[in-house]
């Protein structure tokens, strides 16, 4: 595991050994693929679907600058307060800042991605606040001090043995010699343990799956509840999310709903639901009294206007990671970022920097599985051949690769040379062959370390095809 994104490569080759990741990565098909493929048949027209969240997230982004506005205004009426954050560091200062004039020592937080992208945690545990993960699968891995290796399942590279040891090297308080060898045996103590965190902590932070302009409201979906009471129990809620959340209004986050659990675990709906507008009522009984929204673009903006705007239309769903044979190679943690698999290689060198990131638009097959499950049809493979593009015009690219593609591109611009270096591979090829495979090139090792090449049957497509004329 690397938190360097440059450390890819290597930390590619790393999972790869893992004997640990293989059955859990396995599980991507079983569990995540097929819960979608039997969900979209459920549906029906499930492409006229995908169509409409297209649109309203189309419409979101071009008019992003008055959706905020409207949406900060809805805020304002209702009696909650909105922070801009423009980096990860505003982000962070503005949160510390409100738990410190809540007098928060403790702060429990719902599942967020968002938080992870800007380095929450550590920042609060250094200034003195303790932030307690209430998502079972952020909890496993805030006690093993790893960072999520999946959007939407964190904790998805471990198997329940290893969830068993850091459960009992965690809770030392409990009796060492009980059965944790059952799944339920694992959550009941998890929920017992986050219970009195629920019960005692000074503040709340959760994300937001969409925010609504017209309502001024953060929508957020769980299957754990640790949502509501992350959002109901304390005195103060501070809701973290990135500005491209934001659509017209709950029409419109209804149509988004149904893509997004279907999508993502393959069910018609999350089992929570929580819409999250502004503080305590005067005839309500419970709920927080101060409301917060803390805003964050982080790089989000500069990719307006640019061939790479249509990322975000995500809606964080993981389905391009859960079809992507790069991830299911070596999983999340092999990335160094907080988005993984396609999705993090068409964001991550916009908000990173390409330098930073080039490694992961690099890291795919160009397969075109993670746009067509994509819930708002974003042209991930597309937006990685930018990326590309913009490495290679940058000079970032390596020196090996530039050179390769300027000698094809000689070769290409002239026909004749052209066809006479293919007939040339083609029969150096078919020579090298073993038994009807080519195992290894001089040049391609690292192509050939888990896979053969079909030998070539000794001439070029070009002349195949004349022959047959």
């Amino acid at each position: 595991m690397s938190p360097d994104p440059k450390a890819f490569p290597q930390a590619a080759r790393d999972a790869l050994k893992d004997p640990l990741l293989r059955p859990a990565l396995g599980r991507l098909k079983t569990h995540f693929g097929a819960g979608r493929a039997a969900a979209v048949q459920r549906y029906g027209d499930f492409e006229s679907l995908r169509e409409a969240g297209k649109a309203i997230r189309d419409h979101a982004v071009t008019h992003l600058d008055d959706l905020l506005v409207t949406f900060e205004a809805s805020v304002n009426a209702r009696g909650g307060t909105v922070h801009w954050a423009r980096d990860a560091s505003e982000a962070r200062r503005a949160i510390l800042t409100i738990l410190q004039d809540a007098g928060a020592g403790t702060v429990t937080k719902g599942k967020s991605m968002v938080t992870e992208e800007i380095a929450l945690n550590p920042f609060l545990e250094a200034n003195g606040i303790v932030p307690v993960e209430t998502d079972l699968g952020e909890y496993i891995i805030q006690l093993r001090k790893e960072p999520p290796s999946h959007i939407i399942a964190p904790a998805f590279h471990l198997s329940k043995e290893q969830v068993a040891q850091t459960f009992l090297a965690a809770h030392t308080g409990l009796d060492p010699k009980r059965s944790l060898e059952e799944r339920n045996a694992l959550v009941q103590e998890a929920r017992a343990i986050l219970r009195a965190q629920f019960e005692t902590a000074d503040a709340g932070i959760t994300g937001a799956n969409f925010l609504s302009a017209a309502d001024g409201a953060a929508v957020i979906v769980t299957n754990e509840g640790n949502g509501d009471l992350t959002r109901l129990l304390p005195k103060t809620h501070i809701v973290v999310t990135g500005i491209e959340k934001v659509v017209r209004d709950m029409t419109d986050v209804a149509v988004l709903l149904r893509l997004l659990p279907r999508s993502a675990t393959g069910q018609p709906i999350s089992t929570y639901v929580s819409v999250m507008a502004g503080p305590r009522g005067t005839a309500e009984t419970d709920g927080p009294e101060n409301f917060h929204i803390v805003l964050v673009d982080n790089g989000r903006s500069s990719l307006i206007g640019t061939e790479a705007q249509d990322v975000l239309r995500c809606i964080r769903c993981s389905a391009c990671i859960n079809h992507c044979p790069i991830y299911g190679a070596v999983g999340g943690h092999a990335y160094g970022a907080t988005y993984m698999g396609p999705i993090g290689a068409a964001l991550n060198p916009g908000v990173m920097g390409v330098a930073e990131a080039a490694h992961h638009a690099n890291a795919s097959t160009f397969c075109g599985r993670c746009a067509e499950v994509c819930p708002v049809m974003i042209p991930l493979p597309k937006i990685m051949r930018h990326w590309r593009a913009v490495e290679y015009s940058s000079g970032l690219a390596p020196k090996a690769i530039t050179r390769g593609l300027g000698l094809w591109a000689f070769a290409a611009k002239r026909p004749a040379l052209y066809r006479f270096g293919t007939r040339v591979a083609a029969r150096l090829l078919r020579l090298m062959a073993s038994s009807g495979m080519v195992r290894a090139l001089p040049v391609k090792n690292g192509w050939f370390a888990v896979r053969d090449f079909p030998a070539p049957h000794g001439k070029t497509f070009q002349q195949q095809w004349k022959a047959r004329r």
